[in-house]
């Protein structure tokens, strides 16, 4: 079992693929696998635990509750806590909570945190959640997750759910904006540790300025192949931002091992690169 002082990376972006995550996704998990080109097979927490393991690496594992604007509630998020608990070596579990639940988002993040010690809440999904982060009705949450130096990921810029059919399964593209949403909630709560998770096209600009602008906002490149990243977002990973840019592969939609090769073929500084791959998320998430 290697330790944190042997990893090579960590893949702060991975989607469970166990039998009880792929039921509670019902129809999306065979829109997303039409979408991506690839299926999505079973896999359990051991198996992908092993995976990573023999790659040296630690994997953030995240949940969705989407419960009330699309019936969606996601698989319970004592599975992420109890694999957490299994493979503390691999696994840093974040909580699915859905927004619209107010207190009792903020009960289930503190129950999660106290139970299972979770690193984190999120994805949350703005666009398929129909919210917006800087509507002060969530606001207790976020002052929650702040308290507990628990990191909050949103999903940010285009989603692949939904596209190509009529009405785009219902996701609202703008709600997925950095500028203003993210940005506001990173401003309130300077003390709040925040993943905008992808690189946010069509607004990548307005991201890497949010990332450069605010030193509590991370910025992961999940979801894209490395080789197709929009280059002003390499340019700003290898110099303006380069502490905090994290490796994220959204497996399984893309293996680690895939999007570690693309990003070998990538023109980066060396220090850049293991501050990307390793070095950021040991700080984030103090390891």
């Amino acid at each position: 079992m290697p330790g944190i002082d042997d990893l090579v990376a960590i893949d702060v972006h991975t989607h469970p693929q166990t039998e009880e995550f792929i039921a509670a996704m019902g129809q999306r998990h065979s829109q997303m696998s039409a979408h991506f080109g690839r299926e999505r097979p079973v896999v359990s927490f051991a198996e992908q635990a092993d995976q990573y393991r023999d790659r040296r690496m630690m994997a953030v594992i995240v949940n969705s509750d989407s419960e009330t604007t699309s019936g969606i509630k996601g698989a319970p998020n004592d599975l992420l806590g109890k694999a957490q608990q299994d493979h503390p070596d691999v696994f840093l579990a974040f909580a699915g909570i859905d927004p619209w639940k107010g207190e009792a988002a903020v009960a289930e993040i503190r129950r999660m945190h106290a139970e299972y010690g979770i690193k984190g809440v999120g994805e949350l999904n703005p666009s398929r959640q129909k919210f917006l982060a800087n509507d002060r009705r969530f606001f207790p949450i976020w002052e929650a997750c702040a308290e507990l130096g628990l990191v909050v990921m949103f999903h940010s810029g285009f989603p692949g759910a939904g596209a190509g059919t009529p009405g785009g399964g219902g996701y609202r593209l703008e709600n997925a904006r950095p500028v203003p949403y993210i940005d506001d909630v990173a401003a309130e709560f300077p003390e709040l540790n925040i993943i905008s998770a992808h690189p946010a096209w069509p607004w990548h600009l307005e991201n890497l300025a949010m990332v450069w602008h605010k030193s509590n906002v991370y910025l992961d490149l999940s979801g894209w192949a490395p080789k197709y990243l929009p280059p002003e977002v390499v340019r700003y990973a290898d110099s303006l931002i380069s502490d905090r840019v994290l490796f994220g592969s959204d497996w399984p939609v893309m293996s680690a091992d895939r999007w570690m090769a693309e990003f070998d073929e990538l023109e980066l500084k060396e220090e850049s690169r293991r501050k990307i791959l390793l070095d950021n998320a040991r700080k984030l998430f103090r390891l």
